[in-house]
């Protein structure tokens, strides 16, 4: 009975085990391979170069400067984004006229084209014609008019608030989701002892919400990790790869050089990389539970 119980408990993980491993494992054992030689993809030779591609990556700027952008579009999601996401899902969790129109409003741009929205945003944010230009004129502010996605010192900044824009509904339902997970009697005990709503916020809800906090973080820094079709809308890793990042990177040494070998080798240690993040952070996570 125990064997024939092992035996159904891997006939029922088994669809699971194959599709990871033919879509996941398959792949990534073949990209590395292709990693270790130069390629354009095209012609049937390839040149094997070892571990040079590898070591490449180390010394590339151009890579390197893609992981600070996206660097700093992460840290901007993990603070701006999740406190507006956090506050607005505390917002609509107490009793406030027509809360479920605002739970519905927040939650319609994480579920919109990121071809769309970046094509709409980058009409908003041209220098020339563009509708925030148009809006400081008129308002006076003439010298805080510019061209925000052709400006290097405003570029990443722009795109990063865009990306905020459109990924803090996802975190907005999942903090609103563990705010009601909150029994109700807690804040009523702690109204009866007299405290005040910062005192009830700091003793019961931040420490009740903090496994959730660490849930919204990791999903928001492997999310903008590999944001991609939203800046390829709105940039194109211009201007001067200001806004490129790793995905892109991988992109354009793949397509623009034609170094099919290269980009393999960026994509696997683009892999690691988020491996080790998710590695720490699943850390990190079991020691918030615990």
């Amino acid at each position: 009975m125990r064997i024939k119980e092992t035996l159904e408990n891997y006939v029922f993980v088994l669809p699971a085990v194959a599709i990871f491993v033919i879509f996941y494992i398959i792949p990534f054992i073949w990209v590395f391979q292709l990693g270790l030689f130069e390629w354009d993809g095209i012609l049937p030779t390839k040149i094997f170069v070892g571990l040079s591609n590898f070591k490449e990556i180390l010394f590339d700027r151009t890579w390197w400067q893609s992981m600070g952008n996206v660097g700093y579009i992460t840290l901007i999601a993990l603070t701006f984004q999740n406190i507006i996401a956090f506050m607005l899902a505390w917002a609509c969790d107490r009793e406030i006229r027509a809360k479920n129109f605002y739970r519905l409003i927040f939650f319609i741009p994480p579920v919109l084209s990121e071809v769309v929205v970046g094509l709409v945003w980058q009409w908003i944010l041209d220098g020339n014609y563009g509708l925030l230009n148009y809006w400081l004129h008129g308002m006076g502010l003439h010298n805080w008019a510019r061209n925000w996605l052709s400006d290097p010192q405003t570029a990443l900044t722009a795109v990063a608030i865009v990306h905020c824009w459109k990924g803090f509904g996802s975190g907005f339902l999942i903090f609103l989701a563990g705010l009601q997970t909150i029994p109700r009697e807690l804040y009523e005990a702690a109204r009866v002892d007299g405290a005040n709503a910062w005192q009830t916020f700091k003793n019961v809800t931040a420490p009740l919400m903090i496994p959730v906090a660490v849930i919204v973080a990791i999903l928001t820094i492997l999310g903008s990790m590999q944001a991609f079709v939203l800046i390829n809308a709105m940039t194109r890793g211009g201007p001067a790869y200001h806004t490129e990042v790793p995905v892109l990177r991988i992109l354009s040494s793949m397509r623009g050089s034609s170094r099919f070998g290269y980009a393999c080798a960026q994509g696997i240690s683009f892999g690691v990389i988020l491996m080790a993040i998710s590695f720490v952070q699943y850390k990190l996570s079991k020691k918030a539970r615990a």
